[in-house]
Formats: structure tokens, C-alpha cells, sequence
């Protein structure tokens, strides 16, 4: 579904969406519709790592899916970013034709804490994976 222009754009709805399918970009077009560019970077990236995955099936999976993963903690930041914007300044970029206000509730906070927690846990394992693929050659794991 493409919203037009002056559609209401709901900061909660694109903080979820940031969250859960930020790695395929599908905020950016919630918010820029289908012309956004770096919204297509997003939606590209599962197709190229699984390109470098078939090309080169013997390298880790961390290095060969790496378009994916910075894409997903774009995503990640994105939420918060979205989420921590004020309901003043979310109007004032995203609603200026809609007659409509934005009030975040609860179901907001409870986005961001899912997300900072889930991003900060995946955000250390990929550390750790990857200081252990470049120091010990993957000898744990």
C-alpha cells in the first residue's frame, strides 16, 4: 500500500517497522514511498549477501552476509532515532498536511526497550564473532 504524501504517518508504526524490517528498508518507504533511494539500498541488501554467500560459499557467513547486518543495525539505530523524536518535531517532518497530532503511548516505549535490548545483544555477538573469525581463525565456533 502506498500512502500519499499527506498521509498521517504514525511514529510508532514506523519505529516497528524501523525495528522488525529495518534490515529490508521497509520504514524508508513507509516514510519516502517507493522513490527513496536508500530505501532500496535496504531492500537490496538480503539479495546481494546471499549473491556473495553462493559465490563464495567457504567464507563465514558474518563476512559474506555483511550488507545485511550493517542494514539491520541501520535499522536498529533508525528505530531509536524515530522513537526518541519528540511528538512536536515528528509533525513538523513527517505531518505538515495531515490535520491530524502524534501521540506516543506505551506501545512506543515498549518498542524502544525491545529494540535497545535485541540491538545491544546482536550488536556484542557480532563483536564477539568477529574478533574471533580475525584473531583465532573461528577455533570457538
Amino acid at each position: 500500500m502506498i500512502l500519499p504524501s499527506f498521509a498521517h504517518k504514525d511514529k510508532t508504526t514506523a519505529t516497528l517497522l524501523a525495528a522488525a524490517g529495518g534490515c529490508i528498508g521497509l520504514y524508508r518507504f513507509y516514510l519516502g514511498g517507493k522513490n527513496d533511494k536508500a530505501g532500496w539500498l535496504h531492500a537490496i541488501s538480503a539479495p546481494v549477501s546471499l549473491l556473495l554467500h553462493l559465490i563464495n560459499p567457504d567464507a563465514p557467513l558474518l563476512f559474506v552476509m555483511a550488507p545485511l547486518v550493517i542494514s539491520a543495525f541501520t535499522g536498529i539505530i533508525a528505530a531509536l532515532v524515530i522513537g526518541t523524536t519528540s511528538d512536536e518535531k515528528w509533525d513538523a517532518l513527517h505531518n505538515t498536511h495531515s490535520q491530524q497530532h502524534s501521540i506516543s503511548r506505551w506501545p512506543l516505549a515498549l518498542i524502544l526497550v525491545l529494540t535497545l535490548g535485541i540491538g545491544a545483544g546482536a550488536l556484542i555477538a557480532t563483536i564477539a564473532r568477529t574478533f574471533d573469525l580475525l584473531f583465532t581463525g573461528g577455533a570457538y565456533g
